[in-house]
């Protein structure tokens, strides 16, 4: 059975640093690309992240390039997301989601939620300003 877990969630003062972790089974990474989406308080679930499934493709939305940097452990079936550099607008729940074919190539740059089938939880981030 495929499975994302979140985990690594919390409250970050400003200068911390905080990482996510998306624990997958079921699956390996070179099957599927991993994206990070977030959903703050009364707005749209945005994609901010993909790692491709052959590790080669990353792909950023503008929102958070140059401040946060996803990665994968292929040897611990996790992605990361790092997040040294925040703003109060990133406080959001954020989830793991996984695509295959086209999209988890990172063959689209838009990073939409409708293109991923697979997703975690949830887990809730919140920047103190």
């Amino acid at each position: 059975q495929l499975q994302l877990v979140e985990s690594g969630g919390g409250w970050v003062r400003p200068g911390g640093c905080l990482r996510l972790s998306c624990a997958h089974s079921g699956f390996a990474l070179n099957q599927y690309g991993i994206a990070w989406f977030r959903q703050a308080s009364g707005r749209k679930r945005e994609g901010i992240a993909l790692i491709s499934n052959s590790g080669s493709n990353i792909v950023y939305a503008n929102s958070v390039r140059g401040r946060f940097i996803i990665s994968a452990d292929i040897a611990d079936s996790t992605v990361y997301l790092d997040m040294c550099i925040q703003e109060p607008e990133d406080s959001a729940v954020y989830y793991c989601a996984a695509a295959g074919g086209d999209t988890g190539a990172g063959s689209n740059t838009q990073l939409e939620d409708f293109e991923y089938v697979f997703w975690g939880r949830g887990a809730q981030v919140t920047f103190s300003s």
